[in-house]
């Protein structure tokens, strides 16, 4: 199968439903103009399908190892990162000060998720850089900033970030690693790390890892946790990577999926470390970098649904099995009632989860150019929206994408397969998808429910301009909005957080179905008319058919949690 990059796709969502105009308006974001983003994401796209896509297998087949203490990257990587360094894909939104080009975070989420579909493996790689340099732009002395940001944005060194340990994952505050000051303005770093993506390369002449860690007078928790950077190599006096730091990999895990990016186990041993940040304040510094991370994850899944879709679609395209129904028809098995219904059902949701992801990114953009809150509050509302969908979805279509194969799917030799093992991680990266749905109902509605009510306003209004043109499917969207509404003051009005908590699953898949419908209406509009163009038929296969999960979905979320814990361990094991 040869992959091809969605670049049209991308450019119809931009310019018709997530308002993409709207950034390039402001003085901040002024040279993001059609000309220069048509470019852009063309010369991406064929980075993409040229060099990318072909090393996607190969990563797969011949993964990453560790040979006396140095990581090998698949063949063909080092290559393949040289591409993403030298085209300065890397650096799209970083700050022109340090060599970045300064350009809308919707051009990086967009790029980023066509480089998923290609080859997540290798994406892994400069998509935590991106991370490093987030953080570092906004908490960094200008002394750690001088030294990292030109190497980091030029992609000559690459970053990670370590937050994890072997008895703390999701509760970060449980760590043990140290940090005891050297007295010269240094720290000494100890502790062990796991799951430290691209922990190790062959490619970058240095490895720049952003650690968590407790400094002696440290408070326990959450809060008396610091940032630290800690690199491979001790820069020199000129700023190049110098002698090697007392940190190293312990070992590779070996995962279900993305078995060309090594995952790492680091060990610190007094490692030589520089303060990002003020002290005990390393959570907000890293958060910075975790909330954008997971605007990316959800491209990430985005990314390997498109890549699983195609080759379905390819596959189907191709195969022949048995009688199809239709007269004078091909024969192949893309005729069937239930493959169409599958490859529908890809096509839609994937465009759905496209369209949440970049709505985040321009809401992502207006707040940095504006300043205006509610534009942030938008950003902060759809991101573990645009996470979590963005990741189910690109399960979801994988697993669709096995099942299109039939037995030839279930066979690795097809490559079906990997598309599913690879988005799997993307569910569980940056805080599982049921701690995003937990912040949804829990942070995102402590403004009584605003920031979704605003959203949700904007749907209807758009539902009502729409029934001039699309009446009944205008009318479906309005009539699922009411009802999303009434499950969110339901929501806000719940005191106990387990109450809300219980059903926060369900709640975040039925509001992310309302605005996926809301996308495909806006996409329906902008086709013109009242035809059946291929916008349209899509719109109508979704709101018709996924639509109605909502009401479903809904009435989980409201249940509560009592009937949950009526259930006892014992009932459990019984």
């Amino acid at each position: 199968m040869s992959y091809r990059a969605p670049v049209s796709d991308h450019q119809f969502i931009m310019q018709n439903v997530v308002g993409f105009e709207a950034v390039a308006a402001t003085e901040r974001f002024s040279e993001a103009t059609p000309d220069t983003t048509d470019a852009i994401l063309t010369e991406a796209g064929r980075m993409c399908e040229e060099v990318l896509a072909p090393l996607n297998r190969n990563g797969d087949l011949e993964p990453a190892r560790l040979e006396n203490g140095v990581v090998r990257s698949s063949k063909g990587f080092a290559e393949g990162y040289g591409a993403i360094k030298d085209g300065g894909w890397i650096s799209l939104a970083a700050d022109p000060e340090y060599g970045g080009m300064g350009l809308p975070a919707t051009l990086t989420s967009v790029v980023n998720e066509m480089m998923s579909s290609a080859c997540l493996s290798l994406q892994l790689c400069p998509f935590l850089t991106q991370g490093n340099i987030e953080a570092l732009e906004h908490h960094a002395s200008d002394a750690l900033k001088a030294t990292y940001l030109p190497k980091l944005v030029s992609g000559e060194w690459s970053g990670t970030m370590n937050l994890t340990e072997p008895q703390a994952g999701s509760d970060v505050g449980a760590l043990s690693s140290k940090a005891v000051p050297n007295g010269d303005g240094t720290y000494a770093i100890s502790g062990q790390k796991i799951f430290i993506t691209w922990g190790d390369n062959d490619f970058t002449s240095n490895v720049c890892h952003l650690v968590l860690a407790r400094l002696p007078d440290g408070a326990p928790g959450t809060k008396g946790i610091s940032l630290f950077m800690v690199p491979k190599f001790l820069p020199d006096e000129n700023g190049e990577a110098g002698v090697a730091n007392t940190l190293g990999v312990v070992s590779l895990e070996h995962k279900l999926g993305i078995h060309g990016s090594p995952t790492a186990v680091m060990q610190y041993d007094n490692a030589t470390g520089w303060l990002v940040g003020e002290e005990n304040k390393g959570m907000a510094a890293m958060f910075t970098m975790m909330n954008n991370a997971r605007l990316g994850v959800g491209c990430e899944g985005v990314g390997v649904g498109e890549g699983a879709y195609q080759q379905a679609l390819a596959y189907a395209l191709e195969r022949k099995q048995g009688r199809t129904p239709v007269e004078n028809g091909t024969g192949t098995i893309i005729e069937h009632a239930d493959v169409r219904r599958m490859l529908a059902t890809m096509r839609a949701e994937l465009f759905a989860a496209r369209s949440m992801t970049l709505a985040c990114a321009v809401a992502l953009d207006m707040g940095r150019a504006t300043g205006e809150a509610d534009w942030m509050a938008r950003a902060a509302f759809l991101t573990p929206l645009a996470k979590a969908f963005g990741s189910d979805t690109g399960m979801k279509v994988a697993e669709m994408g096995v099942q299109i194969h039939g037995g030839m799917g279930f066979i690795e030799e097809t490559g079906a397969a990997q598309f599913s093992r690879d988005a799997r991680i993307t569910a569980i990266y940056e805080g599982t998808n049921g701690i995003q749905s937990m912040d949804l109902v829990g942070r995102k509605l402590m403004d009584g429910g605003e920031a979704a009510g605003a959203l949700l306003d904007e749907v209807e209004a758009h539902a009502e301009q729409a029934r001039a043109t699309r009446p009944r499917m205008a009318g479906l969207v309005w009539d699922a909005t009411e009802t999303l509404r009434e499950a969110t003051e339901w929501m806000v009005e719940q005191k106990d957080m387990n109450e809300r908590f219980a059903g926060s699953v369900p709640f975040l898949a039925a509001f992310a179905r309302v605005l996926g419908a809301h996308f495909h209406l806006k996409a329906a509009c902008a086709e013109g008319g009242e035809g059946d163009g291929p916008r349209a038929k899509l719109a109508r296969f979704y709101i018709n058919r996924l639509l109605p999960e909502h009401e479903a979905l809904l009435a989980h979320a409201k249940a509560g949690a009592s009937d949950l814990y009526a259930i006892t361990t014992e009932d459990l094991d019984a």
